[in-house]
Formats: structure tokens, C-alpha cells, sequence
């Protein structure tokens, strides 16, 4: 007998701070899944503007305190624009809902000090949109031995299965998420103990550092398709010292965009700067895949690229040019196995929604390295 499917929606807003992607799913919070639709809908420029001061200058714990105000007036704002966006999903869907995963918006995230900040009101949201919210879905990690991030690779998992089954794509299986930061889920097998056939870990940084350069030298959010970066030239000498300067030695913490800065390629003209940043960028995203790798000898592996970085053509080039000796790394778009790679993270977080609701864990040992299997978001019903 099948398990009963929920029908959820995941709200997720990642750390290029650019708007909100919803995905509406229907799932039983184990295997099976199904895609309803997915829709984008951008921050205005004003938001995105106060968004990303405020995490500029929250540099430590003391600071969530110092702008408490200025972070209550931003959480207020965040949640009514994501309440406009569930009350319109509900009008032209007209079957009922059963839960919202509601992200939010990370504002700070440090995961040796066990602090991860979203803004984004639970309580208020299901007020305004009357509806059972699942939301703060890295607490409880946080406070049972975990770093808080990644919460996707369950969901990964998931994907894989069913990419093995219809494109008979053989174990193990990666996929790639290239956001803000880059991270890796390594699905070892169809095994269902999660615990001996699932392993994650941030890699390096995704857009964050170019998305930086781009805001702070032109008028523009980010380098599309990676036009900006291809029209100049990689200035090796900075590169180097870069690459010399910053040596990711341990894939046990999970990163933030503060772990990262652009200063060394201050004096560099926008194009230019562009393409170094982007290049160093591709060296930490390629050295992380060569780790993951590592870990499974010399096994062919099949990488499958999700997130906005999926798009920048200059970054995935140079990814590709760093691994191009190891004939054992496939990469490839997400799309080419049935899905859209802007919305895994927001199918992810309406899937979570529902183990969360079913009291499933939703992170492990070996993803965000919590002491054991754990659940996570709290669930309330505010109307």
C-alpha cells in the first residue's frame, strides 16, 4: 500500500538575494515524488538593495543584536512579500495545500559558532496565508551537534533514485549545487540506510564572490551567462597568489559568503577582475570535486550541475579546464536528466516540509554532521 502524498509548497531564497523561487510538489516524504510547477519571482530593487547592506555589515553574532531593529523591519517585509506569493499560487491552484516550507532568507550563517540566522516569520505567514507552515529548519541541527547546512541532500538522494531508474544512470551519483556557496552530494547507492549511502559537504564558493565584484563595480546584480567574466582576461600573477593565499584543507565545516572576500583582486578593471574571480572560483569548485572523487578511488562518476552558477558558461568552462585531465568526472546539466536545476532548492525545502510535518529526519551524520539522524523545521498553525 502506497503512503498518503501531501501536497506542499517550498519557498526558497538563496544567498544572491535576488527573489524567491516556489515549487509546488506532491510527496510522500519517502520515494515517491511529483513536480506540479515551479515559478520565480524577483525581489524589487529596493529590497535586494536593503538585503544585502544589512548582511554587509553583520560580521558576528554581536551584530544580529546591534541591528535587531533594522532585522525585525526586514523579517516583517520578507515574510508579506512571501504571504503575496502563497496567496497567488492558491488562487490558481485550486486543490488544497497542506504545507509550506518556508526557508527564508539567510542573513548570517557560522557554523563553528552553531548560528544561523533567516529571516522570515512563520507565525506571521500562516496568518496571512492561512495555511500549516513549516519553517527555522536549521535549529535543530544546530543544537544536536550539526553545522546547519546542507539540508538539501535527502532530497538529492531522492533525484538520484529516480534517475537511475529512468535514464539508468549507475551509483554513485553527484549532484553539484552552485549557489551562493557550492556544495556536493555524493549518492553512493540505492541503499535506503541513508547513513552508509549518502555523503555532503560545502566546497568553496559559488556566485557569491562574483556576484560582490559585479554589484560593487557596474550597475548590474550579476555576471549573466558569464559575459562580463568572458569579455576579459584572467590575470594570472593574482590569481596565483589567490589560490596560494586561500587553501581549503578540510571539507568538515559548512561556509558562508563571509568565509570569502574579493580584495585580492582590487585594481583589476571590471572585466578583468571578473575573470580572475571567476577562475579562482572554478579552482576551489574543481578541487572539491577532485576530493570527492578521492574519496571513491578511481570509480566514474557522473556530476550533475544545479543552481544559477549552472548558467555562467565562463565559470563551467573553467571548471572544466581545471578537471580536464580526469577522465573519470562527468559533468552535466541537471536538465539533461528531466529537471530544472533553478528549482531543486525549492522543491527541496517543500519535500523537507513534509518529512518535517511526518517527523522524518531531514539531516545526518554525514551531511551537516549532526550526532545522529534528526528532524527539523518547527511547524505552526497561526489561524
Amino acid at each position: 500500500m502506497k503512503n498518503k502524498l501531501y501536497t506542499a509548497l517550498g519557498l526558497m531564497s538563496g544567498t544572491s538575494m535576488d527573489g524567491v523561487d516556489i515549487s509546488l510538489i506532491k510527496s510522500d516524504g519517502f520515494d515517491q515524488f511529483e513536480k506540479i510547477f515551479d515559478e520565480y519571482h524577483e525581489y524589487s530593487d529596493d529590497l535586494h538593495k536593503q538585503l544585502v547592506n544589512l548582511r554587509n555589515v553583520i560580521i558576528n553574532s554581536k551584530d544580529l543584536e546591534k541591528y535587531s531593529n533594522e532585522l525585525n523591519n526586514l523579517e516583517r517585509e520578507i515574510t508579506i512579500f512571501h504571504s503575496k506569493i502563497v496567496n497567488n499560487t492558491s488562487l490558481k491552484y485550486k486543490e488544497e495545500i497542506d504545507l509550506v516550507g518556508f526557508h527564508g532568507q539567510t542573513i548570517f550563517h557560522n557554523s563553528k559558532k552553531k548560528i544561523s540566522k533567516q529571516l522570515g516569520d512563520g507565525n506571521l505567514l500562516s496568518q496571512l496565508v492561512k495555511r500549516k507552515i513549516v519553517f527555522d529548519f536549521r535549529q535543530s541541527d544546530l543544537k544536536n551537534g550539526g553545522q546547519g547546512a546542507p539540508l538539501t541532500p535527502i532530497f538529492h538522494k531522492l533525484l538520484a533514485k529516480n534517475i537511475n531508474k529512468e535514464y539508468q544512470t549507475a551509483f554513485p551519483i553527484s549532484i553539484i549545487n552552485i549557489g551562493g556557496i557550492s556544495n556536493i552530494t555524493k549518492i553512493i547507492s540505492n541503499n535506503n540506510i541513508v547513513e552508509d549511502s549518502l555523503k555532503a559537504f560545502d566546497i568553496g564558493p559559488g556566485n557569491c564572490l562574483i556576484d560582490d565584484w559585479v554589484r560593487k563595480n557596474s550597475n548590474k546584480r550579476f555576471d549573466e551567462n558569464g559575459s562580463i567574466a568572458k569579455s576579459g582576461k584572467i590575470d594570472k600573477l593574482t590569481l596565483n597568489l589567490a589560490i596560494k593565499n586561500f587553501e581549503i584543507n578540510s571539507y568538515e565545516n559548512s561556509l558562508d559568503v563571509k568565509d570569502f572576500d574579493i580584495s585580492f583582486a582590487r585594481g583589476l578593471s571590471l572585466e578583468d577582475g571578473c575573470a580572475t574571480i571567476t577562475s579562482f572560483t572554478a579552482y576551489l569548485i574543481a578541487k572539491g570535486i577532485e576530493y570527492s572523487q578521492d574519496q571513491n578511488n578511481d570509480t566514474s562518476i557522473v556530476y550533475l550541475i544545479c543552481g544559477g552558477g549552472r548558467k555562467n558558461n565562463f565559470l563551467i568552462e573553467c571548471i572544466k579546464n581545471y578537471l580536464a585531465d580526469k577522465i573519470n568526472i562527468i559533468l552535466e546539466p541537471i536538465e539533461n536528466y528531466g529537471f530544472d536545476g533553478d528549482f531543486v532548492e525549492s522543491q527541496a525545502f517543500g519535500y523537507l516540509a513534509i518529512r518535517s510535518f511526518l517527523k522524518l529526519p531531514i539531516s545526518f551524520p554525514n551531511t551537516t554532521k549532526c550526532n545522529y539522524p534528526i528532524t527539523g523545521g518547527k511547524i505552526v498553525k497561526n489561524f
